[in-house]
């Protein structure tokens, strides 16, 4: 009987508890679970720092990650797309439809000037890593081609099951030119990822993408970095320096973590280049350096700030006989094509000029050299080392906000404002080129207006000299080497003068899109 009497009172115990959980309880068992989980995550943080066994860093990894990891699910209302989706070599992954403010997937307004198209209901999935949480809020990065432009949040799925429905998403901020964002989420239990440094990483290190790859939650896959510093991967002006990585990244990985073996975010899952749609081999991934600057900034102001010079440029290794042309001897550092006006760099820097390095920084292209540019915030001085006139010199400039629109800057600024049109009527031929004296007309036509001298290439032959170097008609010359042009017939007395005895000379072309330095060699010297 006592037997009998202890086993009930067990019976009745297990009941209670049971019967809590039910009724009134399971707050209490919900913040349990979460406490458990919490713990289970920092002592297998302390594992990872110890574990060489690839299996169960692999595994220990996964248990770190996966519950930072949410999926997103957005829609956006646009007109029925009559494009296809076979033509766009690089493809970023927003769910098994297109994306916004991503070209090739019909959200480009182009609707050929039928403004009767019918809408639709465009539907989309992509991932986020939670990056912080503070008991009632969490902040999710993520892409900008998930969340941002039009797109409307649905909801975000947790990785416990949870689901956030609109009213407790909100979109903080949205910055197309890194292609980042940062999502506001209304929860509690939150367990946030971990930043690493991308700057570590070297090809053929261990990493592991997450995310929600045709909806599949939780997903993981494992790669290794095969390249570091990609760019011009979208051909934009954007701001470029992927990962390159071969862990598969498919539909969906959007907006996902691309993490260490110590689980650490070093980066978010981007793109993929891929002619069949899915994945080939080929991923890539914002550094998480790059993606930590700009993630503060959404959070924090809802937008980026970035420091500007106002210069258009080109790395010295892509251009170096125009580098040499100045006396620069050196294969690094970028060149200086041109200088907006009312600019900070106006009055300070040159066309010309070569910058080598930025507060003592090396700077050895021209993708270093922006992104420290932009990383620094407005109204700072910076001090750049260049090389000009066969001499080195430091120069102070105060960097100014930089402009949404950059292209519009470019297209409108014209450093070659030298007054005197001449009305020349000479069209004489030169390396391939047939030019003619710039006059008001022409300007006019070229969305030039206010540059007042020059020579315009009116054609050029195939197979030339001049075809070979990238000059295209309409192409303005408004100097050969340092020696402003004034008309055709002296640009074309200039060149032949200059490249008579082989080797080439430096120009400076003008057109609306902006500005740059090309290097013309001779016929003999190709």
């Amino acid at each position: 009987m006592k037997m009998m009497r202890s086993g009930l009172g067990v019976a009745v115990l297990s009941m209670a508890a049971v019967a809590g959980g039910y009724f009134g309880g399971r707050p209490l068992l919900e913040k349990i679970e979460f406490s458990r989980a919490e713990a289970d995550v920092q002592n297998t943080r302390q594992e990872l720092s110890t574990i060489e066994d690839l299996s169960t860093v692999f595994r220990h990894v996964g248990k770190v990650v996966e519950p930072s990891v949410v999926e997103i699910q957005v829609y956006k209302t646009v007109k029925e797309s009559r494009l296809g989706m076979g033509d766009d070599q690089l493809r970023k992954f927003f769910g098994e439809h297109g994306m916004p403010d991503m070209p090739g997937f019909g959200n480009n307004n182009d609707d050929n000037g039928d403004n009767a198209a019918p809408e639709q209901r465009e539907e989309g999935t992509g991932s986020g890593v939670i990056m912080d949480a503070d008991g009632t809020y969490g902040y999710v990065l993520t892409n900008n081609h998930v969340a941002g432009g039009n797109s409307v949040i649905e909801q975000v799925k947790l990785a416990d099951g949870r689901i956030l429905h609109k009213e407790d998403c909100k979109l903080m901020g949205a910055d197309p030119k890194s292609d980042l964002a940062v999502i506001q989420i209304k929860a509690d239990r939150l367990i946030p990822a971990h930043w690493g440094n991308s700057d570590d990483l070297e090809k053929g290190d261990w990493v592991m993408a997450f995310g929600a790859p045709f909806g599949y939650v939780g997903s993981m896959t494992h790669g290794i970095v095969s390249a570091l510093n990609r760019n011009d991967i979208t051909g934009s002006q954007d701001y470029e320096n992927f990962i390159q990585v071969d862990a598969p990244i498919n539909p969906g990985n959007s907006g996902g973590p691309l993490v260490n073996i110590h689980g650490e975010v070093i980066g978010i899952n981007t793109a993929i280049a891929t002619v069949s749609g899915g994945f080939q081999g080929i991923g890539f991934a914002i550094p998480s350096n790059s993606a930590h600057t700009v993630y503060g900034s959404l959070k924090d102001h809802g937008k980026v700030v970035r420091g500007w010079l106002g210069i258009g440029i080109a790395s010295v290794a892509d251009n170096e006989d125009i580098a040499k042309s100045f006396g620069y001897q050196g294969t690094t550092g970028v060149l200086v094509q041109e200088t907006f006006p009312t600019s900070p760099a106006a009055g300070k820097l040159m066309n010309g000029d070569i910058i080598t390095k930025v507060n003592g920084n090396v700077v050895n292209d021209v993708t270093q050299l922006r992104d420290q540019i932009a990383d620094t915030p407005p109204n700072t001085a910076v001090a750049l080392h260049i090389f000009r006139d066969n001499k080195e010199m430091d120069v102070s400039v105060t960097l100014g906000n930089q402009p949404e629109d950059l292209e519009a800057v470019a297209s409108g600024a014209n450093s070659d404002d030298n007054g005197g049109a001449n009305q020349e009527d000479e069209t004489p031929t030169v390396m391939g080129m047939t030019l003619k004296t710039l006059d008001a007309d022409a300007a006019q036509a070229l969305g030039l207006t206010d540059l007042k001298e020059g020579a315009v290439i009116m054609d050029v032959a195939n197979d030339s000299a001049a075809a070979e170097s990238g000059l295209q008609k309409g192409d303005v010359i408004t100097q050969v080497g340092r020696i402003p042009v004034h008309s055709a017939s002296q640009a074309a007395d200039l060149i032949k003068k200059r490249t008579e005895n082989g080797g080439g000379v430096r120009l400076y072309v003008v057109t609306k899109l902006g500005s740059q330095f090309v290097f013309l060699r001779s016929d003999s010297d190709k």
